[in-house]
């Protein structure tokens, strides 16, 4: 299931193209990632409009923060990446009872990360680091014990690398402290509010 025969090459993945489009990047990968599979559709996992705009802004401020459009795309990448193979493995039915409570419970401990991102840019003078980040440092555990018996070290390293980074105080506090990150915020947490208000949170 984590085959390394799905990579993509880092010439594919260049980020030295100023044109980054999240839904490409989806897209792409979810061509490499569902070869390695039995066919199925995984439909528009991360290729909608609005999931692909919160990547886009994600990137963005990831990039700005980290000076660095490789690493930005990485951790952009690794989040696809993650999300392609938790989806194969859920829609083949292959997590146990036992799994899929962890599902359940991540999918809670998500939904209320999201809603705590949104409340602290929505209401002055809440923004409190440390919370969102023990908040997605708990998304990061629940992951890692949901695919323990699934993928491989690499991928737990993928998982390492988004939300430590996403869990950072330095990256939260920049995000909604910086009057340049304004609008990449304002646009990512209109996002995580249409997912939330659809359900899809």
């Amino acid at each position: 299931m984590d085959s390394d025969s799905g990579e993509l090459s880092e010439g594919e993945l260049s980020p030295g193209q100023e044109g980054f489009n999240s839904r490409s990047l989806a897209l792409q990968l979810q061509k490499k990632v569902l070869s390695s599979v039995a066919p199925l559709a995984v439909a528009n996992l991360l290729t909608d409009d609005t999931s692909s705009e919160i990547l886009d802004e994600l990137y963005k401020a990831s990039r700005e923060h980290t000076r660095s459009k490789k690493e930005a795309h990485k951790i952009v990448r690794d989040v696809i990446k993650i999300a392609l193979k938790i989806a194969v493995l859920y829609r083949n039915h292959r997590f146990s009872p036992e799994e899929m409570e962890t599902v359940e419970r991540f999918r809670k401990k998500m939904n209320q990360a999201a809603m705590t991102a949104v409340s602290f840019h929505q209401v002055e003078y809440t923004f409190d680091p440390p919370i969102l980040s023990e908040l997605l440092l708990e998304c990061r555990d629940l992951l890692h014990e949901l695919v323990e018996a699934h993928l491989t070290a690499r991928s737990h390293g993928r998982i390492d690398h988004v939300f430590n980074h996403f869990a950072s105080a330095d990256f939260l506090s920049t995000l909604y402290g910086s009057e340049e990150y304004e609008l990449y915020l304002q646009k990512i947490c209109d996002g995580i509010n249409k997912l939330l208000d659809e359900g899809n949170l």
